[in-house]
């Protein structure tokens, strides 16, 4: 009673205007719901625009798979899915009529198991095209990966000689089988061909390139070499790994994983990387350089990443870490074009100074490995406890060092004889002091 008594009171007009708002309302929410109903059944029932044509080539499939967003390649994994479902489905098929209580197939069905074998994979491949695809514009591909690895392969009884041989020689001839293996393994081996043959010629155009600098050490120019060769190589081996089929995303993420725990088993091996770089970089010497580092003298032979191999002059071959050489000190003998050679003369108290000094500077100006720039030091330098020492400090290229200096030291002795001028040798006066006896009682 008390809301019919209300709705009395409401105007006409104002009834009106609400009964006409109520019917509106009531249309636009009716719309909305059957357009979103409609796009609802849009979606469910949208068909896969790839699988017309099953045998389409994956380049193709590829080409039209670039433009579909996630939600449309869901739709055509699921196609595809049902493909290779429906696939497995007549491989069943055949099997279970034709096997004997063995459970391997027969030899009337092995030509037939063989051709669907290879439409299982051929409709394998163009999934996992799709989920490519897919995740790689990141969609969840997970379960189709799932389903594909878990999709058995052909058992065949291996003492039924028959099937065995007939399943060879199908697999052999099929366009999935041996034919697409025997192209696969011509393209591996043609490509690593190539890049070894590519990774030679590379390698001597960047050390061709690398010598036109007029700083480039040798050692610089020969580890550019060597890393050009090898880099082309590991190229070279994941290209053709991938022309192989093999999925080589796991190997490589595989290696980034590990590489934590590489970097922190080798801390030795990459400090001497890091050595070897700088090394290369600062080039504190060359190959054919004569050195001392970490203890050893000696000749470089070469130098790598990791270590340093130096020819001691008794020509051993001594393999020197990276990290020894670089964290000491390092002399090079032969960094400059030429060298001082330091020696040492002593002559008796009783020689004649003058006489021992006009000697060495004539067996110095005459030699004709000693330069005359710079010029030549011969003073007396020393009043040691048995002899008087003169400095001779004659400069030479520095090929010729041990030259001048074996030869000088051979003609002072020799010319000191003849002068009768002594070259001493340290001794010790040696004083007897003989005390008194005792006086008897």
């Amino acid at each position: 009673m008390k809301t019919a008594t209300l709705l009395v009171d409401i105007p006409q007009s104002m009834r009106l205007l609400l009964a006409m708002s109520l019917i509106v309302f009531s249309v636009n929410v009716n719309h909305a719901m059957a357009q979103a109903d409609a796009e609802d059944t849009e979606t469910v029932t949208q068909p896969a625009v790839t699988t017309a044509n099953p045998a389409i080539s994956v380049e193709d499939l590829q080409l039209r798979l670039s433009p579909l967003t996630v939600d449309e390649l869901a739709v055509e994994a699921d196609a595809w899915q049902a493909l290779l479902q429906a696939k497995m489905a007549e491989i069943v098929e055949v099997r279970l009529p034709q096997s004997d209580p063995s459970g391997a197939p027969s030899s009337a069905s092995t030509d037939d198991l063989v051709q669907l074998q290879a439409d299982k994979t051929a409709l394998a491949d163009r999934l996992n095209v799709v989920i490519g695809e897919m995740e790689a514009k990141g969609g969840d591909a997970e379960s189709y990966k799932k389903y594909v690895a878990a999709l058995p392969g052909l058992a065949v009884d291996v003492f039924d000689t028959a099937s065995v041989w007939a399943m060879i020689k199908g697999w052999i001839v099929s366009e999935q089988g041996g034919q697409r293996w025997g192209w696969n393994i011509a393209k591996f081996l043609l490509i690593l061909i190539v890049f070894m043959f590519a990774a030679r010629i590379v390698a001597r155009f960047v050390r061709h390139a690398a010598s036109r600098f007029e700083k480039a050490s040798q050692l610089w120019v020969k580890f550019l070499e060597k890393f050009t060769r090898q880099l082309m190589r590991i190229i070279g081996l994941i290209v053709a790994l991938a022309a192989l089929e093999v999925n080589i995303s796991p190997l490589l993420a595989a290696v980034g994983a590990a590489g934590f725990v590489i970097a922190f088993a080798l801390q030795g091996t990459l400090s001497n990387l890091a050595s070897g770089l700088l090394i290369l970089a600062y080039r504190p010497f060359d190959v054919g350089d004569v050195i001392e580092a970490a203890g050893i003298s000696g000749i470089v032979d070469s130098v790598s990443l990791f270590t340093t191999h130096v020819r001691t002059f008794d020509n051993k071959v001594m393999i020197v870490p990276n990290n020894d050489i670089w964290g000491g000190t390092i002399t090079n003998a032969t960094a400059s074009d030429t060298r001082r050679v330091d020696m040492t003369f002593g002559i008796g108290y009783d020689d004649d100074i003058e006489k021992a000094k006009n000697i060495l500077e004539k067996l110095i100006s005459n030699h004709e490995l000693v330069l005359k720039d710079p010029a030549p030091v011969v003073h007396l330098h020393e009043l040691a406890d048995s002899s008087v020492n003169f400095i001779c400090r004659p400069w030479t290229k520095t090929g010729d060092y041990w030259t001048v200096y074996w030869d000088i030291t051979r003609a002072v002795k020799e010319e000191f004889d003849a002068a009768s001028i002594s070259i001493p040798y340290p001794q010790q006066d040696v004083h007897i002091h003989q005390s008194l006896p005792a006086a008897e009682g």
